[in-house]
């Protein structure tokens, strides 16, 4: 039976490793955007239940320029946290940890606690420590297909409450790519070679982001590594995720 959900086409990349104009299809029962290839859709429409015809509403007049400005002037700084390959879900959160989704600091701070804390017991230093709800690790550095697994939101948002910035791996599973973006919680970005065997845990390292791309220092080493362009979902991380990007270029009404 084909579905008669309305799609939302440009909402994010469906996956990492695609090209910005790569985009997935998200469907939703109310919002319906207008557009051919951009992020940001000349219009809206908002089909309301029980009713056929939808509500326009025209994008506000904010600057796409402002977005990616903001995102060239994104750096973050800190010490990093060293993972290998194949990074799942459970290791990233544990499912009986990601029974409720948080909606306060309380419950931020609860699933925050959880970050990392299935990684098997060869990894002796710990993203979290006993009885703590914040890591000192700010940057989270992997190898291949990182966030693989379940589909739970609950993954990026535990490092992001946690206190992660952003990651750096060589790839990412599509659905831990969307939600870090959906969410707005951390950075999934790219490098152009394998990070993960160059840093250690503890490293102090910078990100600079651009529109081209970006830019991984380690301190400790003195080494640099380019990371791959964002591209589209960077302005999308930045504003907060999905929503709070929506509400902020005028797609949905704002809150207040």
């Amino acid at each position: 039976m084909a579905s008669s959900l309305p799609t939302f086409p440009q909402a994010l990349p469906c996956s990492s490793t695609k090209t910005s104009s790569s985009l997935a299809t998200f469907r939703s029962p109310f919002l319906r955007f207008n557009g051919s290839t951009s992020l940001i859709p000349s219009s809206i429409s908002i089909t309301s239940r029980g009713t056929s015809s939808p509500t326009i509403i025209p994008r506000a007049a904010a600057s796409e320029s402002d977005s990616n400005e903001a995102l060239a002037n994104t750096t973050f700084h800190g010490l990093c946290y060293v993972l290998k390959d194949n990074i799942d879900t459970d290791q990233i959160i544990p499912a009986g940890a990601a029974c409720t989704f948080p909606s306060n600091q309380q419950e931020r701070d609860e699933i925050a606690a959880h970050a990392l804390s299935g990684l098997p017991d060869f990894h002796k230093t710990r993203f979290i420590e006993p009885g703590e709800n914040r890591s000192k690790y700010s940057i989270i550095i992997g190898g291949e297909n990182f966030g693989c697994g379940s589909s739970r939101e609950h993954a990026p948002v535990c490092l992001g409450a946690a206190g992660a910035k952003a990651i750096v791996a060589e790839s990412y599973a599509r659905i831990f790519f969307r939600n870090s973006v959906a969410t707005g919680e951390v950075f999934p970005l790219e490098s152009e070679v394998r990070v993960c065997e160059e840093c250690k845990t503890g490293d102090t390292v910078t990100i600079e982001l651009s529109d081209s791309g970006g830019l991984l220092t380690n301190h400790t080493t003195g080494k640099n590594y380019k990371l791959k362009s964002i591209g589209d979902a960077g302005p999308v991380i930045d504003a907060g995720g999905i929503f709070a990007y929506a509400r902020m270029m005028g797609m949905i009404p704002s809150l207040a």
